[in-house]
């Protein structure tokens, strides 16, 4: 098998655990309903395990385009590659996506919340706070890339590390994931975003394409920050790419923070001219 059907397969493994998780967990008449945040964190965790597993031997199994990204940075993967990767991981992702909603197909007509429909496919925040939302975003994958090489590093018995780095995702997702559903992975928010938005699904609402940009630039950032951090704090290799990131993330800080100042403003704005 190709390296790029290795992510495609591997990243549709991935989709459909965690998608799978979080549908039982939130559509009506399910066995699982109601399975709460560890139940879904450890679906997602043991999901990436167990896709690791499949192809980890055919391609890494990196299944995020900022794994792929962050480790082309340090040059522990080739840049000609990096474009087959993200567009395997994205497909994989959809197809994934597709599975779930026809393996959940019942459910969606029994479910009226539209929010959490779209829940199953991709990621919105528990605050809608757009310079939080995005720092969580890249911080959440800035320990998950900081977290995989640091893993790597170490030698485990033959066999365990897919299993360490599975439990690494359900420890990112209790303890940083509350806040944005930690996407963490531009693939995994944007192939199923694009499913739901192009599916037929039973009383469907909006995609979110307005916040879908957070969780592909977010990760891709933070992704990057964590293997250039990681590369100076433990390689003592301080790569110039490093400070082009930092100011990417910072401007792009200080943008969504003027965003949201504004929206708070016009909002107020708002809310005086309904009280006159």
């Amino acid at each position: 098998m190709l390296p790029f059907m290795g992510e495609l397969i591997g990243t549709m493994i991935l989709i459909i655990f965690g998608g799978g998780v979080v549908a039982g967990s939130v559509l009506k008449r399910t066995s699982s309903e109601q399975g709460g945040w560890i139940v879904i964190t450890f679906g997602w965790g043991l999901g990436l395990a167990a896709a690791i597993y499949a192809v980890g031997n055919i391609s890494g199994a990196h299944l995020n385009p900022a794994v792929t990204v962050g480790f082309a940075l340090i040059g522990q993967f080739s840049w000609e590659n990096v474009l087959p990767y993200i567009i395997a991981q994205l497909i994989g992702a959809f197809i994934g996506a597709v599975l779930v909603w026809l393996h959940y197909y019942p459910h969606w007509k029994q479910t009226h919340d539209k929010d959490a429909k779209l829940a199953v496919f991709s990621t919105s925040p528990s605050i809608n706070h757009k310079p939080a939302n995005f720092f969580s975003e890249v911080f959440g994958t800035f320990m998950l890339v900081m977290g995989l090489l640091a893993i790597g590093a170490n030698e485990f018995t033959e066999g365990l590390n897919p299993l360490i780095v599975g439990l690494f995702i359900v420890v990112i997702g209790m303890s940083l994931g509350g806040t944005t559903g930690y996407a963490i992975n531009p693939a995994r928010d944007l192939g199923p975003r694009l499913a739901h938005f192009l599916l037929p699904i039973a009383g469907k609402g909006s995609s979110g394409w307005s916040y879908a940009w957070i969780p592909v630039a977010g990760p891709l950032i933070g992704g990057a920050l964590g293997a250039l951090s990681y590369a100076a704090l433990f390689e003592g290799m301080v790569y110039s790419s490093f400070w082009v990131v930092l100011i990417l993330f910072l401007v792009t800080l200080y943008i969504c923070m003027k965003q949201e100042s504004k929206r708070i403003e016009l909002r107020q704005q708002a809310e005086r001219t309904i009280i006159q």
